[in-house]
């Protein structure tokens, strides 16, 4: 359904988007993951035809997105990052916009406008004016707006961004009811690891406009091939040191007032650990074990945890799951 051969956008001396190649089949959920400003967003506006790429091709339903833009247009669904509702309009009207704007029949208008509104759980709510809607609620009418005329793909950018935790459970949600009731290829950008690891069939892990890894999601964290162990103390750098000197602890990680360690069959390796700092004279303070997430993946190829706007980290809520023993 979606072919993307060496994609390049550059902006001036800025290369957002660089060499990409990917191909997404019919009905697949495919997530771009990434930090803020890793090119997700230029690269779907490339293949919403926003966009033309400096180099590159990508093909949407069998046009190419350079040549063949209207046709393009008409094969695609979007929902954008930023809201784009009109306020003034009731959610029905939004829809009959928007139908007319995609040349849907004016005779199948209804049908579709009615199966979208129960999709999206918005029937009791279709005759309120966008202005009285919660951020979910219009959320889900953009989700609607971007089916109304029978898209063979639905591009979706952040779309649980700045939602709150219950409002984003509820959106996942609606994304896995279209994926197995539409048949529709969907493409997912997000800086959300569990939004990623829970919608998408497989994922690719962009940053700096370069897919740095690409597979499905249990795959890229089978493949750091170990568990993940937290050592807090406050000598990190010695007992980096001491682990370093074992066969088995050859993946460690500083951070700040803690040590990261990959091994295989961590459950075993704990006492080994509290043994050698105890042998040491090193204190810790806690010592905690859990399975990879996309964020160690993402972390493993890098080298760093992801970045947010501001230039903050992004920490995973797998983190906060961790099973301390203390």
């Amino acid at each position: 359904m979606i072919e993307v051969n060496d994609l390049t956008k550059k902006f001036g001396s800025l290369v957002a988007v660089d060499k990409l190649n990917f191909a997404v089949q019919p009905g697949e959920v495919f997530g771009l993951l990434g930090p803020n400003g890793a090119g997700k967003t230029t690269t779907l506006s490339i293949l919403c035809t926003i966009l033309k790429p400096t180099s590159g091709t990508a093909i949407i339903n069998g046009f190419d997105v350079t040549k063949h833009p209207s046709q393009v247009r008409r094969s695609i669904g979007i929902v954008f990052q930023e809201p784009s509702i009109d306020d003034r309009l009731t959610g029905r009207e939004n829809l009959e916009m928007h139908a007319n704007l995609y040349g849907v029949p004016r005779s199948e208008q209804r049908k579709r406008i009615e199966e979208l509104l129960r999709l999206v759980e918005l029937e009791d709510r279709a005759n309120s004016l966008m202005k009285t809607y919660s951020g979910g609620m219009r959320r889900r009418l953009e989700i609607a707006r971007g089916l109304i005329h029978h898209p063979k793909v639905l591009f979706l950018d952040e779309p649980t961004l700045g939602l709150d935790p219950q409002t984003r459970e509820h959106i996942w949600s609606y994304i896995t009811q279209l994926s197995n009731r539409e048949n529709i290829t969907m493409i997912l950008t997000t800086h959300y690891m569990e939004e990623a690891d829970k919608l998408c069939d497989r994922i690719a892990i962009i940053d700096y406009g370069k897919i740095i890894a690409l597979d499905e999601p249990g795959r890229l964290k089978e493949g750091l091939e170990g568990d993940i162990i937290f050592v807090r103390t406050g000598s990190v750098r010695e007992l980096s040191e001491r682990l370093s000197e074992m066969e088995w602890a050859k993946d460690l990680k500083l951070l700040e007032g803690e040590l990261k360690v990959i091994v295989k069959g961590g459950g075993a390796i704990i006492p080994r650990i509290v043994e050698i700092a105890a042998r040491s004279g090193i204190h810790i303070d806690s010592i905690s074990i859990r399975e990879p997430t996309l964020e160690d993946v993402f972390l493993h190829y890098t080298g760093r945890e992801m970045r947010v706007a501001g230039g903050e980290e992004y920490h995973g809520v797998a983190a906060i799951k961790r099973r301390s023993i203390r």
